[in-house]
């Protein structure tokens, strides 16, 4: 969870300005949360307080508008119709991340990515990305080995994850749909040595950047383990105090300890 909101304040500067380089530095006064980290946030409290995904997604929203969402969620958060709008966009993948923490068994992770997918983006493409992100993050936690979950994911979900980095990246460009991001992001961390080597290597496909190092800085986190105590305090620096509030509760819920 820490590593999902990390990886979009790391990727939060290129979203408009793409790079397919590795050594820029990590964390500077452009960086900012987006609407990754505030709705993988309003995920997590929904888990731990039991609150409609629906209605808590709408209520982060209007807590924080400008938060750059996609056009189709801010109709959708904006209005009084709560009903699913069938997108594949990778907003589903983006905020599951908490469930891949809070779940136990690999088959509670899945139902719970599809339900917190479903509310919006019930399109087949986009509970698959969801549930993709969801597991690996689950099998990141439990140490499961990286080619282990390479072919897992691979083989449930039909996702390609038998390419480099140096294959995607030279005619790679700015992709939100789940099909088109998510099996990126998860190489990005299946050919990473670290959290940190993870999350630039998703920044430098020079696509969706926030979104893919949110997912992979995510399943990183739960592979590598802790992150270093200067990016833990940048994200704290970044969040308010109620959203500082609920990823304290959710990593004390979740891990046990606050990592700093």
């Amino acid at each position: 969870m820490l590593g999902a909101i990390a990886g979009d304040l790391v990727g939060s500067r290129f979203e408009a300005r793409p790079t397919k380089r590795k050594d820029f530095e990590l964390i500077t006064s452009g960086c900012r949360i987006t609407d990754d980290s505030v709705l993988s946030l309003a995920v997590a409290q929904s888990l731990m307080e039991d609150l409609p995904y629906a209605d808590n997604l709408k209520a982060f929203y209007r807590r924080y508008p400008r938060a750059g969402y996609g056009g189709n969620f801010k109709l959708w958060a904006s209005s009084g119709d709560s009903e699913p709008y069938f997108s594949f966009g990778n907003g589903s993948a983006m905020r599951v991340p908490p469930v891949g923490w809070y779940m136990n068994t690999e088959e509670d992770v899945l139902r719970e990515a599809e339900r917190s997918a479903a509310v919006t983006h019930n399109h087949p493409e986009g509970i698959k990305g969801a549930q993709a992100v969801a597991l690996a993050v689950f099998r990141g936690r439990q140490k499961t080995e990286k080619e282990a979950i390479r072919q897992e994911i691979q083989t449930r979900f039909h996702y390609d994850l038998s390419r480099s980095l140096e294959d995607i990246r030279p005619g790679y460009s700015f992709d939100v749909t789940c099909q088109g991001s998510v099996p990126e992001a998860l190489i990005a961390f299946l050919k990473s040595v670290d959290f940190e080597d993870a999350v630039r290597n998703a920044v430098s496909l020079g696509g969706d950047s926030d979104t893919q190092a949110c997912i992979a800085g995510a399943v990183a986190e739960a592979f590598f383990g802790g992150l270093s105590s200067a990016i833990c305090l940048a994200v704290f620096r970044s969040l308010d105090e109620f959203q500082a509030d609920v990823l304290r509760r959710f990593l004390r819920k979740t891990q046990g300890v606050l990592p700093c």
